[in-house]
């Protein structure tokens, strides 16, 4: 290693300590949000935090005409839906846009907000944050995850000096964002190696977010390979892609509220899921109302239907093609 980069590596570890593993995010007035006693609640790792079991996926709202997608998030936040999902990406920046509209008039009070941001490097990550800020109308993020970590090297680039985690760390003890976390879609060993990264500099990662459904069971799990481990560290796991974009649900291999039930009886944080119409919110407030965790039997039941389907992975491309890799279709997203 020349110089120059152990001194950089040393101002990264320098930061992570100063701020400290555990430390706790600035203090925040009017973090208590109202609960509803239709929407079970669950503790988001270790930090402290009470989040809605069934969150609010973002690349959804995107989609169709504004006022229906503001509507939907007002109408999910009264509902007591708490958690609200988004990424610099999404729609062109259209998805951060009208959540920060929908925030308005007291709205952002109610939820606890997360987006993504794409690049690898401290500057890039810098921009994208700042730009996430204004599109959602806010002067912090309850929380910022490294999205799309889906290749064996993203783990080194993002730790690397002058990278994305130093302006992470840095905008936390700033004050910009409450907790860190990551997510990726593509192989379970990816996710270990960056927990293991984050370990070998110091970091916790306050979150994970993972592919959680009853395909997962049984091709490149993160629910048996992943969840366990962030389970013991104390990582606060985001479930998605519960349908697969829809193909779960296409192929009838279950009901959609089966599915969902499936996802929230995992020792999972919460379970984020897509919500493009006043229907789709319906059928996730339906699931958290009616919710029970499933027997042993039930769950058995859902994943021998689901085993041959699942066999090869082909329901889960996002698992097996690059098609679903934002940051491989769009490599600048990481500069």
């Amino acid at each position: 290693m020349q110089r120059r980069d152990f001194i950089k590596s040393l101002t990264l570890a320098g930061v992570a300590a100063s701020l400290g593993a555990d430390a706790q995010p600035p203090a925040r007035s009017g973090l208590k949000r109202p609960e509803s006693p239709d929407m079970p609640y669950r503790e988001l790792g270790r930090t402290g935090e009470r989040v809605s079991a069934i969150g609010l996926g973002g690349a959804h709202i995107g989609f169709g005409e504004e006022d229906a997608s503001i509507a939907l998030m007002r109408r999910a936040a009264d509902s007591g839906m708490t958690f609200f999902d988004n990424s610099w990406d999404y729609g062109d920046g259209r998805s951060e846009e009208r959540m920060g509209k929908a925030l308005r008039d007291g709205y952002r009070q109610k939820v606890f907000l997360m987006t993504k941001t794409d690049s690898h490097s401290a500057a890039g990550w810098n921009k994208q944050l700042e730009t996430s800020l204004t599109r959602l109308q806010t002067d912090y993020l309850d929380l910022v995850q490294i999205h799309e970590v889906v290749r064996m090297t993203d783990p080194e680039a993002v730790f690397a000096p002058g990278g994305a985690m130093e302006a992470a760390i840095a905008a936390k003890k700033a004050g910009k964002v409450r907790y860190i976390g990551f997510t990726g879609h593509k192989d379970p060993s990816i996710h270990l190696h960056m927990i293991e990264t984050a370990e070998k500099h110091g970091f916790h990662f306050d979150t994970a977010q993972m592919p959680i459904n009853i395909m997962d069971a049984h091709f490149r799990s993160f629910q048996h390979q992943v969840v366990p481990v962030c389970n013991q560290k104390g990582i606060g796991v985001l479930a998605m892609k519960t349908f697969a974009f829809g193909a779960i649900i296409k192929a009838n291999v279950a009901d959609p509220i089966d599915m969902l039930h499936y996802s929230m009886t995992l020792p999972v944080s919460v379970v984020i899921t897509g919500m493009d119409t006043m229907p789709r919110l319906d059928q996730a407030l339906t699931a958290a109302r009616t919710f029970k965790p499933m027997t042993q039997e039930q769950i058995a039941t859902l994943l021998a239907k689901s085993k041959d389907l699942a066999a090869d992975g082909h329901l889960e491309q996002f698992k097996v093609s690059p098609s679903f890799d934002g940051t491989t279709r769009n490599p600048d997203y990481l500069v």
